[in-house]
């Protein structure tokens, strides 16, 4: 009888949301630097609330780009990551689609072509031939990769098409890279340069918006495939939820986002059709 319900209790356990013995270790969430002045506070809330919620202890893991928090998911020293698209279509083995963040009702977003304030001349992507360009991340959809496949459809070399180019290493680098005069134009994460605009529109004031992208899909929350599928499930089912109580619905707000859905892989169809056309490569120095 003993051993009958130590069994019982066991089988109990395991199917606790969280998978709460499945192997010890806290949930190891990777994220790169975003736009929030006080992103550290942020997460300290956000780790707090995910813990509460799971039941079991989250740690933020932060880097600068996305191939750093790449390379920790697939040696499965991270179990979820915020990444961009790109990533997700050059990695689509490493990683599992977990969640799409929602933005202005859906799971979509855009790339932003944008010159400094000033610039009234600028019309398209064409009228900075020859001039200073800022990127963001060689690994981000809308920060690099869009504007590199939006030149070759123009039958133009991204390659010699500026006269310099830089990485920046954060949407809001781009922002202010451009705003200064660093650069003469830049490619930002549109959702980044709107949420900015309402909160430091003195920042995004000093830049106009010259194009918009297609929408793709937004950058997605992935696992790692091998995460015990108990702690998939109970942590989409924490993130697709997060707008249903009062400190859920505050943190989405403090992101601008409208909430979390499962999403889908052909959400990201568009970006793996630009990453086939412009491969591999990267012509840009890091920001000076």
């Amino acid at each position: 009888m003993a051993r009958r319900i130590c069994a019982l209790l066991i089988l109990l356990l395991i199917s606790l949301p969280g998978s709460l013995i499945a192997d010890g270790h806290p949930i190891r969430f990777g994220v790169t630097p975003v736009f929030l002045d006080d992103q550290l506070a942020f997460l300290a809330v956000w780790k707090a609330y995910l813990g509460k919620r799971l039941g079991r202890d989250v740690v933020f893991v932060q880097r600068g780009n996305y191939r750093e928090i790449t390379d920790l998911l697939r040696s499965g020293k991270l179990d979820l990551a915020w990444v961009c698209g790109y990533p997700l279509v050059q990695n689509r083995e490493h990683m599992k689609l977990l969640a799409v963040p929602r933005f202005n009702g859906k799971p979509l977003y855009r790339s932003y072509l944008i010159v400094p304030g000033d610039d009234v001349g600028t019309r398209s992507i064409l009228d900075l031939q020859r001039k200073v360009f800022a990127y963001s991340d060689p690994d981000s959809n809308s920060g690099y990769l869009y504007p590199q496949f939006a030149l070759l459809q123009l039958e133009q070399d991204p390659g010699s098409f500026f006269a310099r180019t830089f990485f920046t290493w954060g949407h809001r680098k781009v922002i202010e890279a451009v705003a200064s005069g660093l650069a003469q134009g830049g490619a930002v994460d549109g959702y980044v340069w709107e949420t900015l605009n309402l909160s430091h529109p003195e920042l995004t004031g000093r830049t106009r918006v010259v194009e918009r992208s297609p929408e793709f899909g937004f950058p997605p929350l992935v696992a790692r495939p091998s995460l015990p599928q108990a702690d998939f499930l109970a942590l989409q089912e924490v993130l697709l939820t997060m707008g249903q109580d009062v400190e859920g619905a505050a943190l989405l707000r403090r992101l601008n986002l409208d909430g979390f859905e499962a999403g889908n892989a052909h959400l990201f169809d568009g970006i793996a059709r630009m990453a086939r056309t412009v491969g591999g490569g990267s012509n840009a120095a890091a920001l000076p």
